[in-house]
């Protein structure tokens, strides 16, 4: 590992290792998450009677119900400010909609640096289904830009997504673990490009180039200003 990046303890893409979470309130919620991706995966490969969907529809309404009478947070930032629920970066590794670990959304992409170059890995189940039988192409353009978004740490001035050309070699099979590597090729201003790409069985399925731009004052000024905004709204 290259002594350029932070340890494990306070960097989750320091190793291929999961980082444990924060506390007990993560667990509890990667817990919640991997039973609703297990649902999701249910419910769209499965052909139960129209009653028996009813019923479980109402059980699932009502636990909804219940759910969203506990305390809510909104955003990220919101998330972090009490301390209580980790740093910025930790909540980000939970809630990611690509990457993370208590966010049903995300398959979910792990990702990790070996020196100079990151590496990621991910499995998409038939909820992500385009093509028969394989990964939807809006599905594979969102892991790059999850994955060379953090391959740009590498470049050491992280910024937000000016474009993402993706090619698709082959299809992307679902069901099937897709390995990621990626490099970055160059940082003008606050301009950076990174590269990467998708395998399959040692098949090559996609390839990408991706530009992220730094925002003036960098990417903490862009927090305040959100910040700001959000408290202008009320939320």
């Amino acid at each position: 590992m290259s002594s350029d990046h932070p340890s494990a303890e306070s960097n989750p893409f320091a190793s291929e290792e999961i980082t444990p979470p924060f506390n007990d309130e993560w667990e509890a919620k990667r817990r919640v998450s991997d039973a609703l991706k297990q649902l999701t995966e249910v419910l769209v490969t499965s052909s139960p009677s129209i009653d028996k969907m009813h019923e479980i529809a109402a059980q699932l309404e009502t636990t909804a119900t219940e759910f969203s009478q506990s305390p809510r947070i909104y955003g990220r930032r919101n998330w972090s400010k009490s301390g209580e629920h980790g740093s910025y970066g930790q909540i980000s590794h939970e809630l990611n909609p690509l990457a993370g670990l208590s966010n049903p959304l995300a398959p979910p992409v792990n990702m990790w640096f070996e020196g100079e170059i990151a590496h990621a890995r991910c499995t998409c189940g038939w909820a992500y289904e385009g093509p028969p039988g394989s990964v939807h192409g809006g599905i594979v353009a969102a892991i790059f830009d999850q994955f060379l978004g953090m391959a740009q740490l590498l470049g050491k001035q992280p910024g937000m997504t000016g474009y993402l050309h993706v090619n698709y070699h082959n299809r992307t099979p679902l069901n099937t673990e897709l390995k990621l590597v990626g490099e970055y090729v160059s940082v003008e201003g606050r301009k950076t490009v990174i590269r990467g790409e998708m395998f399959a069985d040692d098949v090559k399925t996609a390839s990408a180039e991706a530009l992220f731009v730094q925002p003036r004052g960098g990417m903490y000024a862009l927090r305040s200003q959100v910040d700001d905004h959000t408290s202008e709204k009320g939320a």
